[in-house]
């Protein structure tokens, strides 16, 4: 079959394609650091936290190899990957909107659980439009400028409850009804809107590569059908190649750890650093605005390391970066608990953003080349779905390894920041494709 050549693109226009992921990642830096805490204030216990964010890993697991397969054998005027990347879009700015309003903790799992699927359905034909779009020399520089979009939309989220209480337009503890804080309800209207406007920008500024009149009709010429999605995705997992079966197990640590700092971040700071474990504190709410400083202080570091992770994984191999990366980020989840100075928590958070960086982009580095085109959308999905599994293990199991701990979460910080040195060590085991391994990195300075 005839491929069309894909030109290289300017650096500007990989930013331009890539934008959307800005918006995607805002919402997800809201769920990181505001979740736990709305639980928290609608009445939720520490133990009941990981079950009431099975949302994520549920429709992950769920959404993301399916959209990832139809975007496969999608022939629409936008393209394969565009359609979907609007239809998650405008469900996420629509829970976003309604999330800080929720009156119930049923209330908020539930549109959490709408949010994670709108979310999930823009992520995974995003991932695979970067790979469509780009030669293979230039897959690190896109998916490491998602890295980047990935840093500076979750800063952003992070950072701007605090900074409606540093420039006194808000008070830290201000509640409504519900007793949620004002600052999260302006905190995720903002997430609405840019969730649909980043999204529309990208979509506005970059087309799809086109298809072959060969690949439509081959597209054209395939089952079509639920039916025959599921036998599709089936297929892509018997025929996985084993760079990705490899990169599985360095995600079951990987992101089982993940998940326990999203949860318990807020709960370890409040006991570390303000000696408190009641929801209903000044403590407690200062606590989850530290949270948002410390999250935003490892994306930024994300944000300014993608593009020089981008450059060393040319220099010393995407393995060699992703390993000591990993590295970084688990011996700075160890530390965490030891510093009672708030000022002293940015140390472990630059080892944290280093590893941040790398998760969002470098194991799509080692992968390229080992995807078949024509898959590349059921690929990403199922690889995401390495993503969830271990999320929705920790949801399931992490009660009783939280009550094995004390049920202490200064301790559960750790055993996350355990996991991860554990995912390092596996990186080394990983055989990278010999193309994926030399192909160059390149970052082309220009206009639109």
């Amino acid at each position: 079959m005839t491929l069309l050549a894909k030109p290289p693109l300017s650096f500007w226009q990989i930013i331009n394609m890539n934008v959307g992921f800005f918006g995607i990642q805002y919402s997800f830096g809201l769920q990181q650091s505001n979740m736990t805490p709305i639980y928290s204030y609608l009445g939720a216990n520490p133990e009941e936290i990981p079950l009431l964010n099975l949302a994520g890993p549920m429709t992950g697991l769920i959404v993301q190899p399916i959209v990832g397969a139809m975007s496969d054998k999608t022939l629409h005027p936008w393209g394969r990957r565009r359609p979907y990347f609007l239809v998650g879009a405008i469900l996420c700015s629509i829970c976003l909107f309604f999330m800080p309003f929720s009156s119930s903790l049923w209330m908020a799992a539930g549109l959490l659980w709408i949010l994670d699927a709108g979310n999930n359905i823009t992520m995974e034909p995003y991932r695979a439009f970067v790979s469509d779009k780009l030669p293979p020399q230039q897959h690190a520089t896109g998916f490491l400028s998602q890295s980047f979009f990935t840093g500076l939309g979750i800063t952003l989220a992070n950072l701007t409850p605090g900074l409606l209480v540093a420039l006194g337009v808000l008070n830290a503890n201000a509640r409504s009804d519900n007793n949620i804080t004002y600052t999260t309800y302006v905190a995720f209207l903002i997430g609405a809107v840019a969730s649909i406007s980043s999204i529309a920008y990208s979509v506005w500024t970059t087309k799809e590569h086109p298809l072959t009149p060969e690949e439509i009709e081959e597209i054209k010429r395939q089952p079509r059908g639920l039916l025959h999605v599921f036998t599709d995705i089936f297929s892509a997992f018997r025929d996985m190649p084993r760079t990705m079966r490899q990169l599985g197990w360095v995600y079951l640590f990987n992101w089982y750890a993940m998940f326990i700092y999203w949860q318990f971040i807020t709960f370890c700071v409040a006991k570390t650093i303000y000696q408190t474990t009641d929801a209903d504190s000044e403590g407690y709410s200062q606590a989850q605005l530290l949270t948002g400083n410390l999250n935003g202080t490892y994306n930024i570091v994300t944000f300014c390391v993608a593009f020089l992770l981008a450059y060393l994984a040319k220099k010393v191999g995407a393995k060699n970066v992703h390993f000591l990366a990993l590295l970084a980020a688990g011996l700075g989840l160890l530390g965490l608990p030891y510093l009672t100075n708030p000022a002293w928590l940015v140390l472990p958070m630059i080892g944290f953003g280093i590893g941040w960086a790398s998760m969002m982009g470098t194991p799509y580095v080692m992968l390229a080349g080992s995807i078949p085109p024509e898959r590349t959308g059921v690929y990403m999905g199922i690889l995401n779905m390495f993503i969830v599994l271990p999320m929705m293990l920790q949801t399931l199991t992490f009660k009783w390894v939280y009550q094995w701990l004390g049920k202490d979460p200064a301790l559960a910080i750790q055993f996350a920041g355990g996991l991860i040195v554990v995912a390092a060590l596996l990186v080394l085991r990983i055989t990278i494709n010999p193309a994926a391994a030399k192909a160059p990195v390149t970052l082309r300075g220009g206009g639109h």
